[in-house]
């Protein structure tokens, strides 16, 4: 069995883990698609958070008091850059993330695209999955904010990590995504799976920016795969995140229908075959697609598993 995930933030990356570790009983392969959008330059490194958050988590290393980065971090660099007054101040880099992240810049400066640097980077850590930025190619998310009463676009981190999303907040911008191809391999494994997996990963800032690459969207939408989508909401509170700050932005109510009808199914131009919502959303209906309630917090390795295996039986390839 082939199973590919859309995946996106520390939500996506604890699924992952699920995905991974049902497949091994399975004998499946799997690969993860994962959100570029978040990536930015800081202190004159690239950052890839969401890639890294996969790498980190599948591979052991990551922090599961903080939830991100690398466990037993230690933080000289950021005070010596805080020392020199060096903007930006309000982003931290942890020593071992910055080597990390050292070694990505060095080698796209040396003329390797991101999905080759991502798969040096996952030598190390063998994560047991493949894993694929969705492009290569600058794809970041912006954000349209009023900010000492200028509205104006900033990168999404600083949205985020310097002002927490509190923020008179008017939309996302995708730059880049109209003119951004799907990362080497990234077509042919939507092509080639038995079911592609939406991962309860935050819609609005980590799927939709893999979904604004034009030919991912057709190749998910059209694919010969069912697509069983996992909801980020439970009741009307993200997993985890900031979801509902990203979907009142864009005018979609925080629920499990709410996310449901956003990605919407495939018969009505969406990208949905069937919707994975948590017990306690039993009856939520999306139009077109087929609904079904099981326990959806991801509270270890185990039950992330069976919810997997819940998704794949939804998608009838269990």
């Amino acid at each position: 069995m082939r199973i590919v995930v859309l995946s996106g933030g520390i939500g996506g990356a604890k699924f992952l883990a699920g995905v991974r570790a049902h497949a091994r009983g399975l004998g499946a392969e799997v690969t993860a698609v994962v959100n570029v959008g978040d990536d930015v330059r800081m202190h004159g490194l690239q950052i890839c958070p969401d890639l890294d958050s996969v790498m980190y988590t599948l591979g052991g290393a990551h922090d599961p008091e903080r939830g991100w980065g690398r466990v037993g971090e230690s933080w000289v660099v950021k005070e010596e850059l805080a020392a020199y007054g060096a903007e930006p101040s309000w982003f931290g880099l942890g020593d071992k993330d910055t080597a990390t992240h050292l070694v990505r810049t060095r080698m796209l400066t040396a003329g390797y695209p991101l999905s080759q640097v991502t798969a040096a980077l996952c030598a190390r850590w063998q994560p047991g999955v493949t894993l694929l930025p969705a492009t290569d190619d600058r794809l970041e998310t912006h954000v349209v904010v009023d900010v000492e009463g200028e509205r104006k676009a900033i990168h999404f981190q600083e949205w985020w990590v310097r002002y927490r999303g509190d923020l008179p907040t008017h939309r996302f911008v995708f730059v880049g995504a109209e003119a951004a191809r799907p990362a080497p391999g990234v077509l042919e494994a939507i092509a080639g799976a038995d079911v592609v997996l939406v991962a309860p990963s935050n819609p609005v800032v980590s799927i939709a920016p893999i979904l604004a690459v034009g030919a991912i969207r057709d190749a998910v939408a059209t694919g010969p795969a069912p697509v069983v989508g996992v909801s980020p909401i439970i009741g009307d509170s993200p997993i985890r995140g900031m979801a509902d700050k990203c979907l009142a932005t864009v005018q979609v109510d925080v629920s499990a229908a709410g996310v449901g009808g956003l990605y919407a199914a495939r018969s009505a131009g969406g990208i949905l075959d069937g919707w994975l919502v948590d017990t306690s959303d039993a009856g939520v209906e999306v139009p077109g697609v087929e609904t079904r309630a099981v326990p959806l917090w991801m509270t270890s390795e185990e039950t992330t598993a069976q919810m997997v295996k819940d998704a794949l039986a939804l998608a009838g390839v269990a």
